[in-house]
């Protein structure tokens, strides 16, 4: 059996409609359905309404996110994550599109995959080619994370005092040092 992670830390989010209804109804069954493959669900945060991102291309979201235990590895997790979205209407036809559900694998534990030197790549990519291109592996931890709010916020209900494997900053470290507009779009349900 795999090793047991106690820091897996998911953030899901959605701004269209599933089989399962509006996008509240549709990440609180996604938790439900995560708790039915496998995972200890430790925390959820409350619901919070974002704006779209990239601004304009679309509905407001909905954002949470989940500290889970599970016998999963970190493939493992994201093909979990894959699969559970899939069963929710789930299309990966546009980076950054509209989603009825999408969940990312934003911290396991405090690994950094696949290597240093390859988050970092990700990590720098300026902005117009982050919305072009997408990594063809799992970047771990997410590699945007620390500029997203609509991450940060929620994650802080469930993981705070997480430590970000390369920048040494908690998660609490990390929403501070966001702009306060950003974290005030942030609006919880």
């Amino acid at each position: 059996m795999a090793q047991i992670c106690s820091q897996l830390v998911i953030a899901l989010g959605a701004n269209q409609p599933s089989s399962a209804g509006d996008p509240e109804v549709t990440l609180g069954k996604a938790v439900d359905a995560l708790m039915q493959s496998q995972a200890v669900i430790r925390a959820v945060s409350p619901f919070y309404r974002t704006p779209c991102f990239p601004a304009g291309a679309g509905p407001d979201y909905v954002n949470a996110a989940v500290a889970l235990e599970a016998p999963w590895s970190p493939a493992q997790a994201l093909a979990e994550l894959h699969k559970i979205e899939n069963s929710f209407g789930r299309v990966r036809d546009q980076r950054w599109g509209q989603r009825t559900l999408d969940m990312d694998l934003i911290a396991y534990g405090d690994q950094v995959a696949p290597d240093l030197a390859t988050y970092t790549q990700w990590r720098d990519l300026n902005p117009e080619a982050q919305s072009l291109k997408a990594p063809d592996t799992l970047i771990l931890p997410h590699p945007r994370l620390q500029d997203r709010a609509f991450v940060l916020v929620p994650m802080a209900d469930v993981a705070p005092d997480w430590r970000h494997p390369v920048s040494g900053l908690t998660v609490l470290q990390m929403l501070a040092a966001l702009p306060k507009s950003l974290c005030d779009e942030v609006k919880a349900l």
